[in-house]
């Protein structure tokens, strides 16, 4: 069963086509790896879900519901909810506050039980230390924020884009553990990665986007053997 339907859908900017032409499924409760080289369309595609830019052509369906143009706002209420490639705390909240931030506007949790549902996704999500002003936590540790604030929102799709960039082998490992304990609550998540050694590992199935296109889509270790998607990771001399 799928949870989100993307139908032919285009992004231009001007004379740029950022996104072309795209149609593809994610099916409900996996983990689906959206990858790519850099350029290729994965962020601007992930915008044009999440609502962030409007589509130029095409239609998005999600969980049965038409939202080609509502705003960014209603789709999180819906269920859409996701990361930034980078993270911009909020510098002068704590952690708890910091996740408290997605619960009370995205979610419309009241003040009391915002804070309540921060403290249980921090242990959730691995965050030892709720109280602790940001200036004070890790690079893991941001990015575990932006992941638990937009888990606050309850959503039932989770994209995460490039959470596991600047991470060492250590933190790649906890963050995947911390991937995988999210899906196991019952929200799908579409992750944008460059790290194939996460993508290979964690996913069940992959899309692979070049010049805003779909070029190949299926498990990992097929998808990562064809020519086409080696050309275009490395080049037409591949």
């Amino acid at each position: 069963m799928s949870i989100l339907k993307v139908e032919k859908v285009t992004k231009r900017f001007g004379g740029l086509v950022a996104v072309d032409d795209v149609t593809m499924e994610i099916r409900q409760g996996e983990i689906l790896g959206l990858i790519g080289p850099n350029g290729a369309g994965k962020t601007t595609l992930t915008n044009v879900i999440s609502g962030l830019h409007t589509v130029s052509e095409g239609r998005i369906v999600f969980d049965g519901t038409d939202i080609t143009f509502l705003p960014t706002h209603k789709r999180c209420h819906l269920g859409i909810a996701r990361t930034f490639q980078i993270a911009r705390p909020l510098k002068n909240l704590t952690v708890a506050e910091n996740v408290m931030v997605g619960g009370l506007f995205g979610n419309g949790e009241k003040l009391k039980d915002g804070r309540k549902s921060a403290i249980k996704l921090c242990e959730t999500i691995g965050l030892a230390k709720p109280n602790e002003a940001l200036d004070k936590i890790t690079v893991l540790e941001i990015k575990k924020i932006e992941i638990a604030r937009a888990m606050a929102t309850k959503p039932k799709l989770l994209f995460l884009d490039e959470v596991m960039s600047g991470l060492n082998m250590d933190e790649t490992r906890e963050m995947i553990d911390t991937v995988r304990k999210i899906r196991d609550t019952g929200v799908t998540i579409c992750i944008i990665e460059h790290v194939m050694s996460v993508i290979r590992e964690i996913t069940e199935r992959v899309i692979v986007l070049d010049r805003g296109a779909i070029i190949a889509e299926g498990p990992y270790s097929e998808v990562s053997q064809q020519h086409n998607v080696i050309t275009a990771y490395l080049g037409e001399d591949a």
